[in-house]
């Protein structure tokens, strides 16, 4: 493989797609940034990642859609890279339930121009975000790469589980190397307004109620966004091989004859909802005032992630302690919104 590292990062604005990108360009490559900077969360916050990014030589920007064919098709026609990591979707799993098209357009138009744009321009490797939504109805504990994924319990799960089944059928076709991520509750420092532990925060510094759902009996695969972003970038320059020992009679999800694999990236110690929130009260320093409810439509009781084959092909697996996550996590929000 060449020493050239000319990468695409699809929602560099977002969460992960931030760290992803800090961290390559600190490790060489060159970067190239799209997101839409769409309003499903603050567009502000996007804004001020991106800002700290723009700051960087090796980075370049470009206000794109996946679902824009004709920009995506220019993108790749102007550059040549090596590697495309996309992480752009419509994320959140109750979002789904009530704005279904939206999920549509961005993880299925998007990730088909994505692939499109790879079958004509073709990258060395090719990672893009799954998630572990797509274990749906699953209940063997914990959840591996080679289990059914046949069952989603909401929309958001079936386009990710699509989108693994389109990267396969390019894979097959053209042979594109693919990897998939099954990214299992991801958190830390510029997080997502939308997910648990930020609205926890926000609500507990601001005196509000918090609600918890299924009465807090819930556990979940909380992974620190640094250890995401480790796993992601040792793979990049690990595309996969296909599997000459694969059976059609036996077959195994998460590998392929062709040049695609499929992996769990999980802390792999599933926390108790209600320890992560004592942990956040012990960080804040203050008590939550808490709203017990039921569950909610969509959600999934518990996750729990199989991380054998990650450790296996790059030799290392997410570890960090809730307890040193959520303390990052808060001393960021208290930084950046300006409270104590």
């Amino acid at each position: 493989m060449s020493n050239s590292k000319r990468v695409l990062v699809t929602g560099a604005a977002g969460f992960i797609g931030f760290h992803l990108s800090k961290r390559l360009l600190k490790e060489g490559y060159q970067v190239t940034g799209i997101d839409s900077l769409n309003d499903y969360y603050s567009v502000e916050l996007k804004q001020a990642r991106l800002n700290l990014l723009l700051h960087e030589t090796a980075f370049k920007f470009n206000k794109v859609s996946l679902e824009d064919r004709e920009a995506i098709d220019r993108l790749f026609e102007a550059n040549s890279f090596d590697f495309v990591v996309n992480l752009a979707a419509q994320a959140g799993v109750r979002y789904s339930i009530t704005n279904p098209r939206a999920y549509l357009d961005s993880n299925l138009t998007g990730f088909l121009n994505i692939l499109e744009a790879c079958r004509q321009h073709p990258p060395k490797h090719l990672v893009y975000a799954s998630s572990s939504s797509v274990y749906g109805a699953n209940r063997q504990m914990p959840f591996s790469e080679q289990q059914t994924t046949d069952h989603p319990l909401a929309l958001y799960g079936a386009t990710k589980k699509a989108n693994e089944l389109m990267a396969h059928a390019y894979s097959n076709l053209y042979a594109l190397p693919t990897t998939g991520l099954r990214f299992f509750t991801v958190y830390g420092p510029w997080g997502r307004p939308d997910m648990a532990l930020f609205l926890f925060t926000k609500a507990i510094l601001e005196g509000k109620p918090i609600d918890i759902f299924n009465n807090g009996q819930m556990k979940r695969d909380f992974t620190y966004v640094d250890d995401i972003v480790e796993s992601i970038v040792r793979l990049i320059p690990k595309p996969p091989q296909p599997n000459t020992a694969w059976d059609g009679y036996h077959p195994d999800p998460s590998c392929s004859f062709a040049p695609y694999s499929i992996f769990n990236i999980g802390n792999n110690q599933p926390v108790e909802l209600m320890h992560a929130i004592t942990a956040l009260e012990n960080k804040i320093g203050k008590k939550a005032i808490k709203n017990f409810l039921p569950l909610q439509q969509g959600d999934v009781v518990q996750t729990f992630a199989n991380v054998d084959a990650l450790a296996a092909y790059v030799n290392f697996k997410p570890a960090t302690p809730i307890e040193i996550g959520i303390g990052n996590f808060v001393a960021w929000y208290r930084d950046y919104y300006k409270v104590n």
